[in-house]
């Protein structure tokens, strides 16, 4: 069995990609089933963000099957060949898949270097895998210890680090990009387009940043009623949005829709009512809520979250040090977890000889057992239980040993002096008479 890692992210695919490829909550434990009904795999966890899918998986082979299921699971049928998105994967196996684990967990693999939404997506990843029933089992199993291995050294890495402090989201970058635009939050009108923690937290950085008005439409209203109270903003249902699209000067959207929420005909009937006056766009969402040829519209700007990279990169600059000081903690967990590893192999040995014992202890205890109960003599059946007890636990070794002799493995027949105490191996040396004392 190995551990592996594989899937995409904003790294190595565009979002045209990404979404492609996007799991819903909802799609979740089918996928998992799937995955684990393939041959040899005996856990999986499948994580799936607006930056990344991956699937990470105990498994027999190379990784292959999973690489193949990934690139043939696409959302929906549009887009690129199914093949292509084989050149976009990327793979690590054993310590290189528990190190990449580790990195996302603690927000090192993150399009904004640190964020923390990160930690808590893994969770939830997690414990939809285990609510599958495809991660651990009754003992618990490899992967599912990595999963928590990775939140112990995410834990340690925004304690002992500073990539913790003053945590930036995607969200509170969005609402930058927005505050360096054309328009003025103080001045503005902003539509929220979903009521899911993104969205939630556009809303507290836009009502810190003392939004003029504030609008939420949702599908169900009442999460938006619930959100815009926290807020201070107006609720919206979701299918109200054309009467008021034309009022909001900014957009941010977040849903789980497999389908555009916006097209290009229902912003560009909004940039006329406005009279062309212009409209900040910028969705967060994977797959995207904004159809991309609205791109195209002369008074629309339009970010995705690939847009953001470029705003990001003075948050990744000046987070070097501390995410410097985050990866030594990511290796030292890795190399303290691939050591924990080697242990455990080792003992095997050792497992299995005891678990021969405490088998043979019970079999013969319990027909000793109803021998006392059929009324034999308790010497006699004191007697069997020895007799057979010891035939038991050494016929193994004893047959191990009668083999290693005529086969001339002297190896095993050392062992055995540093096995049995006071035998050869342990018996003291004999004290050879002194020059010139005989």
């Amino acid at each position: 069995m190995s551990l592996f890692a594989l899937g995409i992210n904003h790294q190595t695919a565009p979002v045209a990609l990404r979404e492609r490829v996007a799991f819903g909550d909802e799609a979740v434990p089918a996928a998992l089933a799937a995955l684990r009904a393939l041959p040899g795999v005996k856990e999986v966890v499948l994580l799936s963000t607006c930056n990344r899918t991956e699937l990470y998986a105990e498994a027999d082979g190379d990784g292959q099957m999973l690489a193949d299921w990934l690139a043939t699971h696409p959302a929906d049928e549009a887009g690129a060949p199914q093949e292509s998105l084989h050149a976009y994967l990327y793979r690590h196996r054993d310590a290189d898949a528990v190190r990449h684990l580790f990195r996302v967990a603690t927000g090192l693999d993150s399009l904004v270097l640190g964020e923390p939404q990160i930690l808590g997506q893994v969770k939830q990843a997690w414990a939809a895998a285990r609510g599958a029933g495809t991660l651990g089992g009754a003992h618990g199993g490899m992967l599912d210890r990595v999963f928590q291995h990775a939140f112990v050294t995410a834990k340690r890495a925004r304690t002992e680090t500073r990539i913790g402090n003053s945590p930036v989201s995607v969200a509170s970058m969005a609402v930058r990009l927005a505050q360096e635009s054309f328009a003025r939050l103080s001045d503005s009108t902003v539509l929220l387009i979903g009521a899911g923690e993104t969205i939630e937290l556009v809303a507290r950085h836009l009502a810190q940043a003392k939004v003029k008005r504030l609008l939420i439409a949702n599908r169900t209203y009442v999460h938006a009623q619930d959100l815009a109270l926290r807020h201070n903003g107006a609720p919206l249902p979701l299918e109200e949005l054309d009467h008021h699209l034309f009022s909001a000067d900014i957009v941010f959207s977040a849903t789980a829709a497999r389908e555009p929420i916006l097209s290009r005909a229902q912003v560009a009937a909004a940039l006329a009512a406005r009279r062309h006056r212009p409209m900040l766009l910028l969705d967060l969402a994977v797959p995207r809520d904004i159809a991309a040829d609205v791109a195209g519209l002369e008074d629309a700007f339009l970010y995705t979250v690939d847009d953001l990279e470029r705003a990001v990169e003075d948050n990744r600059r000046g987070r070097r040090e501390a995410a410097e000081d985050a990866e030594a903690i990511v290796e030292l967990q890795v190399a303290r977890y691939a050591e924990t590893l080697a242990a455990g192999s080792r003992n095997e040995p050792l497992k299995r000889l005891r678990a021969h014992g405490e088998a043979a202890r019970g079999e013969v205890l319990a027909k000793a057992k109803q021998q006392l109960a059929a009324g034999q003599s308790p010497e006699a059946v004191l007697e069997f239980l020895a007799h057979t007890l010891t035939n038991r636990l050494l016929h193994p070794p004893t047959a191990a040993l009668r083999e290693a002799a005529v086969n001339g493995d002297t190896d095993l027949l050392r062992a055995v002096d540093r096995l049995l105490p006071g035998e050869a191996g342990t018996r003291a040396p004999s004290r050879e008479p002194e020059p010139g004392n005989g």
